[in-house]
């Protein structure tokens, strides 16, 4: 049903769990992860659409890569802001941040039919994906650009957000992510980048709360609080150090706990 999604749950197990990663990340000569092993992990890849990174050329080869590995693509929309990685704050007016995104929309879509796929869902990047957890301006900007390319792809974001209920308003399905290697505070935001606890490590330890999220729905926040947190993605972010190790260790202890690794949206 339009504005809902699941992957169903039997008892207090989620049987199947989507797995994703930002990628296309590289730009020009400078290379940032490795898309290709990552790819063989993931079952959505959330491919950057130029703003805060990326390139014609990195897009077309991440797509054609996800294509053949039968990987989900999704569109990571941010803010124009490459030397900052699309991690800065920045203050962008609602129609240009909605002319912003379908900009890379169509640019990303575009370049997935070439590569024998398509856009299937949107995740927005960085800043943008924080901003939009709590301002309804800036999340109905967002909201209103998918719908208004493609009322059909699912958005991906934080559960209890400003976007989720946005989404839902403009009748767009709303995905809820959670992710292994970042840090979450008491109310269920994330531990903003440069403090202590935002990235973890240790992959062991990562893949034991990733089965955690999925089969309780909840985690240890960073001052030790569980709270719940709704999951059907699950993300490893690309750039973090060894992530690939770290994806191919939360996959093994998925699997080994009886959940499906599969793609919400195709």
């Amino acid at each position: 049903m339009p504005g809902d999604y699941s992957t169903g749950t039997i008892g207090n197990v989620n049987r199947a769990i989507d797995l994703n990663s930002d990628l296309g990340e590289s730009f020009g000569a400078w290379r940032l992860g490795d898309d290709d092993a990552m790819l063989g992990v993931v079952s959505s890849a959330n491919i950057a659409c130029g703003f805060h990174a990326g390139d014609a050329s990195v897009m077309l080869a991440a797509c054609a890569t996800a294509a053949g590995n039968g990987v989900s693509v999704g569109a990571h929309v941010s803010y124009r802001d490459l030397a900052g990685f699309g991690r800065r704050a920045m203050d962008v007016p609602a129609n240009e941040l909605y002319a912003d995104v379908l900009y890379q929309l169509a640019a990303l879509d575009g370049i997935a039919r070439v590569a024998g796929t398509r856009v299937a869902y949107v995740k927005p990047h960085g800043a943008l994906y924080n901003r939009i957890v709590s301002d309804d301006t800036q999340a109905d900007a967002v909201a209103g650009a998918v719908a208004d390319f493609d009322a059909r792809l699912p958005l991906l974001g934080l559960a209890g957000s400003s976007i989720s209920r946005r989404a839902r308003e403009r009748g767009l399905a709303f995905v809820n992510e959670a992710f292994v290697d970042r840090g979450y505070l008491p109310d269920g935001s994330l531990v903003p980048r440069g403090q202590p606890g935002d990235l973890l490590s240790g992959d062991e330890a990562i893949a034991a709360r990733a089965v955690e999220l999925v089969v309780d729905g909840r985690v240890a926040a960073a001052d030790g609080t569980v709270i719940d947190v709704p999951v059907d993605s699950l993300c490893v972010h690309g750039d973090t150090p060894g992530a690939v190790g770290m994806a191919r260790a939360v996959r093994s202890a998925l699997t080994a706990a009886g959940i499906r690794i599969e793609a919400f949206a195709r």
